[in-house]
């Protein structure tokens, strides 16, 4: 069973074709990053696959699952999660109290209303727990909108993680770090536990090719190439193509 599962995937934005019959499958574990220029489609892939969009035509599964019409909620609960382009955070709370409301948003606690967070000892176990297993413990007290670039990121992987996800979808990680920050979150989500597999887009080929096990090129709404590392890195067309400039 694979892991996650796009079938003859197509969308339209009125007229404008974004994905054209596209087609992936990756396997429980496997790292795959998604590249292409401009406009290729990736990020409208994301959210297709992530229930923001509806597709107008194919079909996704999940774990084994047709999750096509679900709603994002429902992916998220089989197991889904991803991260933006740009940080999405709540940046006029604690590091603990962010980390403590991803804990909470996939536990049966969040429909219990008559009692305080603070009577669920295990969320806030676990919400320390993550934070000291990403190296940002001495940082749970700080306001999250005040933490530099590169933390804000490492804070939004760790909310992606909390709900121990079967599919992580990355997009652009990496996007507006220094050189020493994207050697930190690279280094992270090379540390990401193989239970969890990775879909990643990224521009930074370097820290693409040293994080994933295969590769698939998106141009103009449709897969141009896929493959192995090493056949991407010598395929005159994807070279021909390929501008390393932000998705649309």
């Amino acid at each position: 069973m694979m892991a996650l599962q796009i079938e003859q995937l197509s969308h339209s934005f009125g007229g404008l074709l974004a994905l054209s019959d596209v087609n992936l499958a990756v396997a429980p574990g496997e790292r795959l990053a998604i590249i292409g220029p401009n406009g290729a489609g990736k990020t409208t892939l994301f959210n297709i696959v992530t229930g923001i969009f509806r597709p107008s035509a194919g079909r996704i599964r999940l774990l084994g699952q047709d999750v096509t019409r679900l709603p994002p909620h429902r992916r998220a609960q089989l197991g889904l999660a991803r991260t933006f382009q740009i940080t999405t955070l709540f940046p006029r709370l604690t590091v603990l109290d962010s980390v403590l409301l991803a804990v909470q948003g996939l536990d049966p606690v969040r429909f219990t209303l008559h009692r305080p967070r603070e009577a669920y000892g295990h969320l806030r176990e676990r919400a320390e727990s993550l934070l000291a297993e990403w190296g940002l413990a001495d940082r749970c007290h700080a306001v999250t909108g005040r933490l530099s670039y590169g933390e804000q990121r490492q804070v939004e992987l760790i909310l992606a993680l909390a709900g121990a996800p079967k599919v992580l979808l990355l997009d652009e990680p990496t996007a507006g770090l220094s050189p020493a920050e994207t050697a930190s979150v690279a280094e992270m989500i090379r540390r990401f536990s193989r239970d969890t597999t990775i879909l990643l887009i990224e521009h930074d080929m370097d820290v693409a090719l040293e994080l994933v096990d295969r590769i698939t090129v998106l141009f103009q709404g449709r897969v141009l190439a896929e493959g192995s590392k090493d056949k991407i890195r010598s395929d005159p067309e994807v070279a021909a193509i390929y501008l390393g400039t932000d998705d649309a």
